[in-house]
């Protein structure tokens, strides 16, 4: 191992670092539900609205927190649990980026969101009056 990420390992093998990946396990885990929640409800129904808008809010959270504990169990050396977290994490990304749908509340709210951004972070100019 290398021993720049024994602390990372360490950590993560104590208490607080049990407690930290379990929370983000849990995360993982109702992400999951929510997508599938969203894959056998009703089309434009309140309830796949509901879970597509959590699977989409939670998705990128998940892939993160799956990304990192990969990273511990490929330093710890269970291979395993790198398998198993790596399958998990692939098919967080499938579902995320090939699954399109329309009932979200996120939908259409990334260009909106830019540009409300744009409108705060954009430099204003300030003319002087004139002199009267």
């Amino acid at each position: 191992m290398n021993p720049g990420f024994q602390p990372a390992v360490l950590f993560a093998a104590s208490l607080p670092g049990h407690i930290l990946m379990s929370l983000g396990q849990s995360l993982v885990v109702v992400c999951l539900c929510f997508d599938f929640v969203r894959a056998v409800s009703v089309p434009r129904s309140h309830r796949r609205y509901v879970a597509n808008t959590v699977f989409r809010t939670l998705a990128l959270p998940s892939i993160g927190v799956m990304a990192f504990s990969v990273l511990i169990d490929a330093l710890s050396g269970s291979w395993t649990d790198v398998a198993a977290g790596v399958f998990v994490m692939v098919s967080v990304i499938f579902r995320w980026h090939h699954d399109t749908d329309e009932d979200s509340w996120w939908k259409g709210k990334g260009k909106a969101l830019g540009r409300w951004l744009r409108n705060r972070t954009a430099s204003r100019s300030l003319v002087a009056p004139a002199a009267a």
